[in-house]
């Protein structure tokens, strides 16, 4: 069972702005004082550079264009709606935006199976939305494929009923927890999971500051420690640097990279640097706009495809 993959599906923004749906509990959002579409530009300036940097190394990158005639400032971000796994599922998750739920489409699917990908099952946990009840995806689901464990942070986008059922539907053991940020004078739940924490196949990067509850906290470091992956603690500030929103991919001849925004990057010291690229190289890109306006960075704007070919 691979832990990283060298397929990533992503979507080319055509309406990307700040969502004004999503800023209610995305604390790392960010009010830009230009026009939309001059953001929009920067944004797609952006991931076109981020692109080019994934498919010089050897990632497969299929990149799928958002649609003009659906508002959806966030489909940027295709991690959130679904997840494609190794034994030809594919979930299909409940948003707690409703100008994100137009992001799910059935034709991003049609064409990774025209790109020569099976798909044998579509599990869909959407209907959760008229109970006004959310799981967002691999937002919220940090996902360790090798020893079948779930991490997730509870949050208003991730309930943790859903998240019990999603392990059982998947064969994950739960690994539950509240995750929390400073917001003003309080401490108020992180939206998503992979802002605080990411999962590669040796290590983990976490900001453990944020597991206010030591218990939790100790639960977390103990399930890591126990399968063999060095964690690597991260600070509350550089968390909101996006040092948490990391995702190991693979590129050419099965070499692994822990992709990141530059802002991510720039926050790390020395030492953590030194740590990281002890298990393997590192890649920047820069995404000022899109982190700033849509309060999520590199790991959000990757989809991983663990489909089997047909």
């Amino acid at each position: 069972m691979p832990q990283t993959t060298n397929t990533i599906l992503m979507i080319r923004p055509v309406h990307f702005r700040m969502n004004e749906q999503t800023a209610v509990n995305n604390y790392f959002q960010e009010d830009l004082d230009i026009k939309n579409a001059e953001i929009n530009l920067k944004a797609q300036q952006e991931f076109d550079a981020f692109v080019d940097k994934l498919r010089a190394v050897g990632v497969t990158v299929i990149v799928e264009n958002d649609k003009k005639e659906l508002d959806t400032p966030d489909s940027i971000f295709p991690n959130n709606w679904v997840s494609f796994h190794e034994n030809g599922d594919v979930a299909l998750y409940p948003m707690f935006a409703e100008n994100r739920r137009a992001e799910r489409r059935e034709d991003v699917l049609n064409r990774l199976e025209e790109a020569g990908f099976r798909i044998d099952n579509i599990i869909d946990y959407t209907s959760a939305e008229n109970e006004g009840v959310f799981l967002e995806g691999t937002g919220s689901l940090l996902l360790d494929r090798i020893n079948k464990k779930a991490y997730c942070a509870l949050s208003a986008r991730a309930d943790e009923e859903l998240f019990i059922e999603f392990c059982e539907d998947f064969d994950y053991a739960p690994i539950v927890f509240t995750a929390y940020q400073t917001v003003g004078d309080k401490r108020l739940p992180i939206y998503h999971t992979n802002v605080m924490m990411c999962l590669a196949e040796k290590f983990a990067v976490i900001c453990l500051d944020s597991i206010d509850n030591k218990s939790e906290r100790k639960q977390v470091m103990a399930s890591l420690k126990a399968d063999g992956k060095t964690i690597i603690a991260i600070t509350e500030a550089q968390m909101h640097q996006f040092a948490g929103n990391m995702l190991q991919v693979q590129g050419q001849n099965n070499q692994r990279y822990l992709v990141m925004s530059q802002a991510a990057y720039d926050s790390l010291t020395a030492a953590q640097i030194a740590q990281i690229e002890s298990f393997c190289p590192i890649l920047s890109s820069s995404l000022e706009t899109i982190e700033t306006c849509g309060g999520g960075s590199a790991r959000c704007m990757m989809a991983e495809v663990f489909l089997p070919r047909a």
